[in-house]
């Protein structure tokens, strides 16, 4: 829906607001610390840097598709962050800082959350989503809503990542005609292709970390119960949570330094505050001397030229002092991945409808599970074009969350995941952290034969047990990024993130994208 976009950006006056000194201002894979000391400076000001990044996204929304709404209100929010930075008031860590967040998350303001469907489309909820709240309290501005895989890819299992009804078809910034994964598929674009200082996407099993990985970013899947789910459109329980998505490790820290923290409303959340740190703080070029790596071997190995992109980061690893462990097994890789489909299926049903019941139904007509699948197949045309909603329907099938046989699954599937799975080899090879591919390069956006994303990786284990998992720049295959892993166990984020900022300060491995309209084909030969 770009002329949503268009609109929005028309609202924000963008004509008059961008000024010869905004338009001066390079914008353009600007980091946190660096917007933040410009702002302190007076070089920019946020109402320049919300025209300017509006700016930015009506020159290139239009080829990626990124982003679904800009706010209307962003620009009288700049306004009185320039306004409190000039009276000296005491400013947030973010202040005057614009940031988009994924289309599945309500922040108090005229955009609807539309989780991509255009059942949602007037879901205006006029409430902040606890994430949302504390990214403002940091003093950032949320400037938009980013595009993502409709119902956070949820809806089919032979879906195309990246697209919904609301928003089109999200593309790769690095070769518009490759996918950006999902389900934050929007979020990854607008990131890499610097719409905004940073983003915000969410997760239930690779939807921060693997547009992360194809857009050449920094993604955080955190603990599940570190950042709250209250307001976000969700599918699971047991798996879902907001992560920032950012060009480098330290940005990361930063943004899950607001976002983190304890909600009464998500009961996940009661340890989050106990845990909440200043992750930045934490960041040491030297954290990974005298570290013990496990590799994950069995997660790689899938695709050659990944593999010699790996094996190059594990060399980065070693030149920086860790020690290398390999690890050739995941015990119950194919049980857990079973067990995860069917607690997806129940949670979903449940977790839906509690949420679709807290809207208005005089904006939201749907009002459940079945309600939804049932407008899906009256406005097919608009939502079903591409792949049909079998896995909505398998979870309307299901039976409630009392049910005997969703308790156990869920129990056996966190159980294997974490404490028998991730915990066990961390122990038994006595690592404290693991690594592996995050996954293969982005694969051509398909309409016919649907997504066909390249096998390995090792982010379902993290993802099942509830685990963070931080993803990092480690190269390029043929033009297009691809991202190392590293995952730990419960509430290691300082760690996670410790390590992954000593490897990105010694790889460099990040480039910015190039917006060409295929991947370069290798020479002959290579």
């Amino acid at each position: 829906m770009q002329s949503s976009v268009v609109g929005a950006a028309i609202a924000l006056g963008l004509g008059t607001v961008v000024s010869a000194s905004a338009a001066d201002y390079d914008i353009v894979e600007k980091g946190l610390p660096e917007l933040q000391q410009d702002l302190a400076s007076g070089r920019v000001t946020s109402v320049q840097l919300v025209s300017a990044y509006t700016a930015r996204i009506a020159a290139l929304n239009p080829r990626l598709h990124a982003v679904i709404a800009v706010n209307p209100q962003a620009l009288d929010d700049a306004r009185a962050a320039d306004a409190a930075r000039a009276r000296g008031a005491k400013l947030g860590p973010l202040a005057g800082v614009p940031i988009l967040i994924k289309d599945n998350i309500e922040s108090n303001d005229p955009m609807a959350t539309t989780a991509g469907s255009l059942a949602l489309k007037d879901n205006v909820t006029r409430r902040d989503a606890p994430v949302a709240a504390r990214l403002k309290a940091a003093g950032a501005i949320i400037l938009g809503k980013t595009n993502l895989s409709e119902w956070a890819n949820i809806r089919s299992s032979h879906s195309i990542s990246g697209w919904s009804g609301v928003g089109g078809q999200a593309r790769n910034p690095y070769a518009l005609d490759r996918s950006t994964c999902g389900s934050s598929a929007g979020s990854g674009a607008a990131a890499a292709a610097s719409l905004a200082a940073a983003t915000v996407g969410t997760e239930t099993d690779g939807s921060v970390t693997c547009p992360s990985s194809a857009n050449g970013l920094v993604g955080l899947k955190p603990t599940v119960g570190l950042v709250s789910r209250t307001h976000i459109v969700p599918i699971s329980h047991s798996q879902d949570t907001a992560g920032p998505m950012t060009r480098s490790v330290r940005d990361a820290a930063l943004l899950l330094t607001a976002m983190a923290g304890s909600d009464p409303a998500d009961p996940a959340t009661a340890s989050a505050d106990a845990h909440r740190t200043d992750y930045a703080a934490g960041l040491r070029p030297e954290a990974l001397k005298g570290v013990r790596v496990g590799v994950m071997r069995f997660a790689a190995g899938f695709h050659p030229e990944t593999e010699a992109v790996f094996n190059q980061a594990l060399a980065v690893l070693k030149d920086a002092g860790a020690t290398l462990v390999e690890i050739d097994a995941f015990p119950n890789a194919v049980e857990i991945g079973r067990r995860e489909h069917d607690v997806l299926m129940w949670e979903l049903k449940a977790d839906l409808n509690a949420y679709l019941a807290t809207t208005d139904a005089r904006q939201v007509p749907t009002r459940s599970l079945a309600d939804v699948i049932a407008w899906n197949r009256a406005h097919a045309a608009s939502e079903m074009p591409l792949f049909a909603q079998e896995l909505f329907e398998a979870a309307q099938a299901t039976t409630d969350l009392a049910d005997p046989a969703y308790l156990k699954a869920e129990a056996e599937a966190r159980k294997a995941a974490g404490p028998d799975g991730i915990d066990a080899m961390l122990k038994a090879r006595s690592v404290v952290v693991l690594v592996a591919p995050t996954l293969g390069p982005s694969w051509l956006i398909d309409p016919v034969l649907k997504d066909r994303p390249s096998s390995g990786g090792a982010g379902g284990p993290a993802a099942v047990a509830g685990y963070p998992h931080l993803t990092v720049p480690m190269g390029q295959v043929d033009g297009l990024p691809v991202g190392l892993s590293f995952i730990g166990t419960a509430w290691s984020e300082p760690a996670l993130l410790a390590y992954g900022y000593a490897f990105e300060q010694r790889a460099k491995a990040r480039q910015a994208p190039t917006y060409l309209a295929t991947a370069p084909t290798p020479a002959a030969g290579q």
